[in-house]
């Protein structure tokens, strides 16, 4: 099973506002190198305000861990929240 998600981001260009599209499927978040990811990559893998991702993590469904003042996520546990062979 693939996950897609769309992400869509506010651009100014010349002076005129617009949204931006692009898509990124769980599989692309899987291979990319680093171990952690940050609260705005998971957003954005999961098509949601970083907002949201900060209120997994405060009530625990969201695994995180705390590096002096930044919170990042464990990519591999990230990852394996969505894994449909999981569970």
């Amino acid at each position: 099973m693939q996950l897609h998600f769309v992400l869509t981001s506010r651009v100014v260009e010349n002076g005129r506002s617009g949204m931006r599209t692009s898509t990124i499927t769980m599989d692309q978040l899987a291979r990319l190198g680093a171990s952690i990811i940050t609260r705005t990559e998971a957003a954005h893998a999961l098509g949601v305000d970083p907002r949201t991702v900060t209120v997994g993590i405060d009530n625990g469904t969201i695994p995180a861990v705390k590096l002096g003042r930044r919170v990042v996520i464990p990519r591999e546990k990230f990852l394996r929240l969505f894994d449909p062979d999981q569970g």
